[in-house]
């Protein structure tokens, strides 16, 4: 099971410098010019987590296997991408294929790299991308309602539900707000068709306050600017400068990473907080498996039951599942392992119903 989220932006906001310091990689091209990202670049990076070190301490595990999420640069968007200017409509295509989008917006001044609308202001850059993808959501709805609509006169069942959910959806596109408001009132089964749309604005949406290097610990008055947008949206604000991420991304060793990010005032290198961040906007949670061979975190969506956590390691587990034997993190470490949680009756028999909950670490009893 893969979950990706697309990072999105004007040109020259730091999206492709981002992207090379979360994959360590020089895969995507910064440059100073727009559109020097022609195809999205793909790059896996580890969710940073502990608690993974910590088991694998007690069980004396030989590996240690961390979780991982997917980041897709996509190219920078301009004003009127949704009618095809610049490359627009290929770009559009690619972030309808993510899970969550991450939206960077400059927060710095630097008069050596050129801005697409000449001046810096966040707020007005974030809604000229959110107008495009509106945009792109009407025209894409505006042609499956006409079609549903003629469906549904003719008695499709499976049209009238969709249309249940994809009418209010052009309204509210057509008022100027995104899709995905439409969440905070739709009952689970109308919440899933909406998923099944593959709307842009629908995805959950991260921003990311890119600032310069001066502001990295405190943010700046354009950072809080962005964060008080996130927050009257519901979502989050990460402050970052790529240019320091980029700098941490070409150390050798954690030792070096620290000694850097101390003298610059920063508990954690940004980047992190990124990864943790956008695993929280998918509603992603982490279980576990830790053995002597191995100790590895492995995610599921929250709400999974203890099949699709089985199923996620390997398809027969799910489809054979017998039980789960679970113990929580907490059990775990306090009991100093799986044989002490055992004799101390903390590890549990769990059958298909169970609900997975994060740090829950399993063994899966299965028959094919």
């Amino acid at each position: 099971m893969g979950f990706n989220c697309g990072i999105v932006g004007l040109p020259n906001v730091g999206k492709s410098t981002l992207f090379n310091a979360l994959t360590a990689t020089a895969a995507a091209q910064a440059a100073n010019y727009p559109f020097c990202t022609i195809e999205p670049n793909v790059g896996r990076v580890s969710v940073p987590d502990p608690r993974l070190d910590k088991l694998a301490s007690i069980a004396g595990s030989a590996k240690i296997i961390p979780t991982q999420l997917e980041f897709v640069d996509i190219a920078g968007l301009v004003r009127g991408a949704a009618k095809g200017e610049g490359l627009g409509n290929k770009f559009l295509a690619h972030i309808r294929e993510v899970d969550a989008i991450i939206h960077v917006l400059r927060c710095f001044e630097d008069g050596d790299i050129t801005h697409v609308e000449n001046s810096i202001d966040p707020i007005r850059d974030a809604e000229t991308v959110e107008t495009e993808l509106m945009l792109a959501d009407m025209e894409s709805l505006e042609n499956r309602v006409y079609k549903a609509q003629k469906l549904a006169k003719g008695g499709d069942q499976d049209s009238k539900e969709q249309l249940a959910v994809m009418e209010p959806a052009l309204k509210l596109l057509q008022e100027g707000k995104s899709a995905r408001e439409l969440f905070k009132t739709l009952p689970p089964d109308q919440a899933l068709i909406l998923k099944r749309l593959q709307l842009v604005t629908a995805k959950p949406v991260l921003y990311i306050a890119n600032v310069a290097e001066s502001d990295a610990a405190t943010g700046n008055a354009l950072s809080e600017k962005v964060a008080a947008k996130a927050k009257a949206e519901g979502t989050q604000s990460v402050v970052i400068a790529a240019a320091i991420e980029a700098e941490v991304s070409t150390l050798a060793n954690d030792d070096d990473k620290k000694e850097f990010l101390d003298a610059l005032g920063l508990a954690e290198a940004g980047l992190n907080k990124i990864i943790r961040a956008g695993y929280s906007r998918l509603d992603l949670l982490t279980f576990f498996t830790v053995g002597p061979k191995e100790a590895r975190a492995w995610t599921v969506r929250q709400g999974s039951t203890a099949p699709n956590a089985a199923g996620v390691i390997h398809t027969d587990f799910e489809r054979g599942f017998i039980k789960a034997e679970t113990i929580d993190f907490e059990s775990f470490v306090t009991c100093g392992g799986e044989a002490g949680a055992r004799e101390a009756g903390k590890l549990r028999q769990e059958g298909k119903e169970y609900i997975v909950h994060d740090g829950d670490i399993f063994h899966f009893k299965f028959n094919v």
